[in-house]
This record gives structure tokens, C-alpha cells and sequence, in this order.
């Protein structure tokens, strides 16, 4: 707790001003995306959507989600595979999917302004449960990033 007090404490005072000017809705109230939803998926491009069951998605990593060492956090990695994976099987209208498992083989890594492509490839579906693959890589050299393999409960709509 002491750390985290410091390295708070450690803010500039423009980004202190930042930070005192967001406003953060209870989720259940909420109007547009969350605040962890803006602050994890800003900037993220949908670039193709085929029915057939694949997403392909752009993003260019911002100074927001790097870590100690200048790299892509590893939670901003798992959040693009949890939340790309999810958005080939959702469903407007629908409750949101659970997460079941989610496995990740992290690669290399990415730094500030890398842009990265983010493909979700649906692997099947099996009654309310469904399979997606995510391969998150570098546009310009092609080089992995990381790997995903996510599998989601989905609510079976009731037949009354």
C-alpha cells in the first residue's frame, strides 16, 4: 500500500488534474462505455468482420497501457484477448458472455506506438459454450505478440 501511495504521489501535477476531472459511472447506471472500457479499448480500430466467424481489429499502443519496463502490460494483452474473443460471439440484445478459461502465450514485446493487428478466429461452438483463438502481432514485421485461446459461456436463450 506504502508503494502505491508513492508512485501516486509521484503524478505530475497535469496528469493529477487529468486523473481529478474524470468522472466514473456505476456500471449499472451507465450510459457508453465504462471508464475501464475507455481507458483499456480507446483507440482500438474494427477493421474486418466476416460472418463465417473472425474479427480483425487495429491498435496502437498508447503510453496509458505500458509498463515499468516500456512494454504492453500484460493485463492490456489479456484484456484485448478477453475482449476481442468476446465480441466475435456477442450478441446485441443478449447478456454478455462469461469468461470459462482463458489461456495466453505471451511472445515478444510491444512498445508505444507499435501497431498491433488483433485476430480473433472463432475455433466452435458446442451448445452454450464457444471456442475463440486470438493472435494479437506487430502490423509492420508480423512478429507475434501473443497468443489466446478463450472459451465463453453464453446465457441459451429459454423456449417458452
Amino acid at each position: 500500500m506504502e508503494k502505491a501511495k508513492e508512485a501516486v504521489a509521484k503524478l505530475l501535477e497535469d496528469d493529477s488534474n487529468s486523473v481529478s476531472k474524470l468522472v466514473v459511472n456505476p456500471h449499472e447506471f451507465q450510459v457508453g462505455p465504462s471508464f475501464f472500457e475507455d481507458f483499456a479499448l480507446r483507440g482500438i480500430r474494427v477493421d474486418r468482420v466476416d460472418p463465417a466467424g473472425v474479427i480483425v481489429c487495429s491498435f496502437k499502443v498508447p503510453p496509458r497501457l505500458i509498463d515499468r519496463a516500456g512494454n504492453l502490460a500484460a493485463g492490456a494483452i489479456a484484456n484485448l484477448i478477453d475482449i476481442v474473443g468476446n465480441a466475435l460471439i456477442y450478441r446485441a440484445g443478449r447478456p454478455m458472455n462469461v469468461s470459462i478459461t482463458m489461456s495466453i502465450s505471451y511472445m515478444s514485446n510491444a512498445k508505444v506506438d507499435d501497431e498491433l493487428e488483433v485476430t480473433s478466429r472463432l475455433l466452435g461452438k458446442i451448445g452454450a459454450v464457444s471456442g475463440t483463438s486470438i493472435i494479437i502481432k506487430k502490423k509492420g514485421s508480423g512478429e507475434i505478440v501473443a497468443e489466446g485461446r478463450h472459451s465463453l459461456f453464453s446465457k441459451i436463450e429459454s423456449k417458452i
